[in-house]
């Protein structure tokens, strides 16, 4: 239902500047868009590289200009996006709340709320982990609860909704629905989870009816569990989970598209109008406490994987030209038994990320890695290779205080040769893109922001967004 809003705790300064917006002509249910815009998770080409130029070289000792910064519900889930309207999914008391604002001001513009009894069983908080999916005329968001709902960006009218937990049997996540939706053509495909075949559904994106189901018991069961001891074929089981925190990705690889699932059990290529399955390609922690969370990388024919729970590290694949099938190109560690044969102990992988989608630039990885706190890492790696081109240390092992001077493990994105990152305890900073060293341009500690700052900056039209469990705060990145 619609419901009116008031910004408590909402802060707008007198001076502004607004960026310029250009328009372009757009057909129903189409993706091109403003290259200013961020429209949906990791930005207009889902990769976290944005084309904007004429950014800030330096800042102040005060950091970017404030824009506005407002107090909002709780979740990890990043605003998109497109024009000048801004669409933020989160959670305040026992509602779910899909927010519009005017992205240059932060003046609300219209609310849909829906009840939400969603607790995170390890502690988190129970706000939505995904990031809405802006059309030209839609707003997609789905929910922690695995409500799937479609809006008119207008007006925030429902078009249609659906309830894939009550839709399909989907075992219950470790930390709630955490995969956000992508749009190819006119459908619209979600990592449900169900059992026993039903793990990524495709809908369409007009009426919300189903058109397939695919992913799950017929690609894996008898396929060989890599990395596992002995690497056991797959005995399929129902209860098992399968949807995972990574969002699916659609390239083109060697003429032919795919959509690329990295899935709770490992990768999954699949035909988008049909969900057929190109390949599979097992690449899951022993443990059953882990996640996938980082998106697959994909260039050219290569496609990179990370996870940081127990030393399941990386792998590039190389798809070959039937796109049916594949190769290693190399892998860190080699299985989980490597060991360093000077000093007998384990080999620890080249990345091992958590959560945040490495970015990739001219042949070359830049990431945030480590899968806790106390180990994390901020790396470049060649993509071909694997080889560690520098590495700086972001762990908290000498911080104590409650605003550390590290990244932690953090999230980034590149624009204008930079790399903006934001570090999970608020810390903003700004990095040239150089594979030889680690280049540090500025860096300002947010006073609004604190720990846990797990959604990923958003950049559109010079103006950074940034969210913690909190606080969403808009700030100015233009040069002049």
């Amino acid at each position: 239902m619609l419901k009116p809003i008031h910004q408590a705790g909402e802060r707008v300064p007198r001076r502004r500047t607004n960026a310029p917006c250009v328009f372009v002509c757009l057909v129903y249910f189409a993706v091109h868009l403003n290259a200013a815009d961020w429209p949906h998770f990791l930005g207009p080409n889902a990769n976290g590289v944005s084309a904007e130029t004429n950014l800030q070289d330096r800042w102040p000792a005060s950091g970017p200009p404030l824009v506005w910064d407002k107090k909002i519900g709780t979740g990890y889930s990043a605003p998109s996006v497109r024009d000048n309207r801004l669409v933020l999914h989160h959670r305040i008391g026992a509602e779910e709340l899909v927010d519009a604002f005017e992205a240059d001001t932060g003046k609300s513009l219209w609310r849909y709320a829906y009840p939400s009894s969603f607790t995170d069983p390890f502690g988190y908080n129970n706000g939505p982990r995904c990031t809405p999916l802006l059309t030209t005329n839609r707003c997609y968001t789905f929910g922690a609860e695995g409500k799937l709902l479609c809006l008119e960006l207008a007006t925030g009218k429902k078009m249609w909704e659906r309830n894939t937990d009550k839709d399909w049997d989907v075992p219950e996540a470790f930390f709630g629905v955490g995969s956000t939706p992508i749009l190819e053509n006119d459908l619209l495909i979600v990592m449900i989870g169900g059992q026993p075949n039903s793990g990524v559904v495709a809908f369409n994106a007009e009426t919300g009816k189903t058109v397939w189901e695919s992913v799950g018991e017929k690609n894996w069961q008898g396929q060989p569990m890599l990395g596992w001891p002995g690497e056991p074929p797959v005995n399929w089981m129902n209860h098992w989970k399968q949807a995972s925190y990574a969002t699916p990705v659609a390239a083109t690889i060697h003429g032919r598209r795919q959509i690329l699932c990295l899935m709770r059990q490992g990768l999954v290529s699949l035909e988008p109008k049909t969900g057929e399955v190109n390949f599979s390609r097992w690449f899951c922690s022993t443990v059953n406490e882990s996640v996938n969370a980082a998106n697959p990388v994909v260039v050219d024919d290569l496609v990179f994987l990370s996870a940081a729970y127990y030393r399941v590290g990386s792998v590039l694949l190389r798809v070959k030209p039937d796109g049916k099938s594949f190769e290693a190109a190399w892998r860190s560690p080699r299985d989980s038994r490597e060991r360093d044969p000077a000093t007998g102990r384990p080999v620890q992988p080249v990345l091992e990320i958590h959560w945040s989608t490495p970015i990739h630039h001219d042949g070359y990885l830049y990431a945030l890695s480590g899968r806790n706190e106390p180990d994390a890492r901020f790396r470049c790696v060649e993509f071909k290779t694997g080889k560690l081109m520098w590495d700086r240390d972001e762990s908290w092992r000498a911080h104590s205080t409650p605003q550390p001077k590290v990244y932690g493990r953090g999230s980034l994105i590149m624009a204008d040769g930079k790399l903006i990152v934001l570090g999970e305890g608020g810390l903003l900073g700004l990095f040239k893109v150089n594979p030889n060293k680690p280049e540090e341009l500025a860096r300002y500690q947010l006073p609004q922001l604190n720990y846990p700052c797990w959604a990923g900056p958003v950049l559109a039209h010079k103006k950074l967004y940034l969210r913690s469990e909190d606080r969403l705060v808009c700030l100015e990145l233009a040069a002049n």
